[in-house]
């Protein structure tokens, strides 16, 4: 373990995250809004505190192995979770205190989309903005970044992306060189977010509107300038658009390369795992149409199909926008569009929960055991299109789902111990660990209300959602730290 390589590589982080800081900073300082001193604070405590970390190690010119990577991932996030919180605590308005500030800050980078705050119209306009850059940042554009710009200064970027890369294809390259890969997704996710905003804005969307949703759409974050979320927009085709954006951000984004480079959409369709995700996808959507209007929850096929195709798509993609208080529906599709969160996006992708190519591995897997019961002696492989899957990617999703489960139930008997009832204990973790946001009875509006032990652990959540379980925790194994 190289800790001087580790420290100088944090110290460049930081100091790069503080220059996001001047974005909101500019807009409290053009507004007038009160909040540019808090920015201004924030700003340079980041700035120097990265410096500080920086200076003595500058010299410092060691290959960063996997291991470093690992520990290079965690404690940013972690750090920038800390870094995050200042402009929250610092600014007059919202006044939050230490825990709700890093909940936030945690909530925003995670992409999760959960919030304490409440009265969100009434917040100053650079507050509103940093809470949507912060979703945009997390949802792929700091690692991204960092591997971009890592190699520029000596920095081997390989070890970061393997770390914080969601999925069990991290191998895959767009590119033969990382640094290529990173800006091609870089480009990608900047054409979606330019393209959703200013579709936003077409449709009628007020300028900073626009820019803040499109953050929080491609990033799949779920984090609104508005109490009402999207319902705020009483159009349908804002609506629309936003379903339009999320589902392709819920895509994998090498597919978008792919098909942007050979000018073929039809690439797309030759995925196993995006067809697998439209199937499901399909599914949810029609069952919540159909269950909406049966149970007269609305009393026209209209509305039904509005609401239930918003909602169906927000919370499968762990978006987390809500037109309409999904939370109130019938429990059967309430919980139905929850479950649905549990598989989520494409690996790849910006969106969170245990990634569709992971399920389509266990179902695969789970026929080819009962295959094997009848034909004991079989020699069966588990396939992914017309490749053949590894046993150690088929290990090592197993292994991946025992450790969510087993970390679900923890965190779940954990939160259960802090007097929250059962239900909304649990949609609190699943909407948390998911990266979701909105969750079910006392999670469903916001989390203000919940113990400060609750929303630590729900932070931690969001973490080992955000880093898929493992990249955190093969740091709390003693044979990770062991020579």
């Amino acid at each position: 373990m190289s800790f001087t390589s580790v420290q100088r590589i944090l110290g460049i982080l930081l100091m790069l995250f503080s220059v996001t800081l001047l974005p909101p900073l500019l807009f409290a300082v053009i507004n007038n809004d009160g909040a540019a001193e808090a920015f201004l604070t924030a700003f340079g405590i980041t700035l120097v505190v990265g410096l500080v970390s920086w200076l003595p190690v500058s010299r410092v010119r060691r290959e960063m192995r996997l291991r470093d990577g690992f520990v290079v991932v965690v404690m940013f996030w972690t750090v920038l979770t800390a870094t995050g919180a200042l402009p929250f605590i610092l600014a007059d308005v919202p006044q939050l205190s230490i825990t709700d500030a890093v909940f936030e800050s945690v909530s925003g980078l995670t992409t999760t989309g959960a919030t304490v705050i409440t009265q969100l119209d009434n917040l100053p306009i650079s507050i509103l903005y940093y809470r949507q850059q912060l979703q945009w940042l997390g949802g792929m554009g700091i690692i991204v970044l960092a591997v971009a710009v890592l190699p520029m200064l000596g920095i081997g970027g390989m070890q970061l992306y393997r770390a914080e890369t969601p999925g069990p294809m991290k191998d895959s390259k767009l590119t033969p060189r990382i640094t290529e890969t990173a800006k091609a997704l870089w480009l990608i996710y900047l054409g979606l977010t330019v393209a959703c905003g200013l579709a936003y804005w077409i449709a009628g969307m007020s300028a900073f509107d626009a820019l803040s949703h499109a953050y929080a759409t491609v990033a799949i974050g779920g984090f609104s300038t508005h109490d009402a979320s999207m319902g705020y927009f009483d159009s349908p085709v804002i609506h629309m658009i936003a379903v339009v954006f999320m589902l392709m951000a819920a895509i994998n984004f090498s597919l978008h390369f792919v098909a942007f480079r050979h000018k073929n959409i039809a690439s797309y369709w030759h995925d196993s795992e995006l067809r697998f995700f439209v199937f499901l996808m399909s599914g949810v959507i029609l069952v919540t149409i159909t269950g909406l209007f049966l149970t007269n929850t609305y009393d026209n096929w209209g509305e039904a199909i509005t609401k239930g195709l918003f909602q169906a798509v927000s919370i499968g993609t762990t978006a987390g926008f809500t037109t309409a208080e999904y939370y109130n529906w019938p429990g059967f599709l309430a919980i139905l569009l929850l479950f649905s969160s549990f598989v989520g996006g494409c690996a790849g992708s910006t969106g969170g929960g245990i990634k569709v190519i992971r399920f389509l591995l266990l179902i695969k897997q789970g026929l080819r055991e009962i295959t094997r019961l009848v034909h004991p002696s079989a020699q069966i492989p588990v396939r992914i299109g017309d490749k053949v899957v590894t046993s150690r990617v088929v290990d090592a999703v197993w292994g991946f789902f025992a450790l969510y489960v087993a970390s679900f139930t923890v965190m779940y008997l954990a939160l259960a111990a802090t007097g929250l009832d059962l239900l909304t204990a649990f949609s609190a973790v699943a909407a948390s660990i998911n990266n979701l946001g909105p969750g079910l009875a006392g999670a469903g509006a916001h989390y203000a209300d919940l113990p400060d032990i609750a929303k630590w652990i729900l932070g931690f959540a969001m973490l080992l959602g955000r880093l898929e379980i493992f990249t955190l925790l093969v740091l709390l194994s003693p044979a990770f730290w062991r020579k």
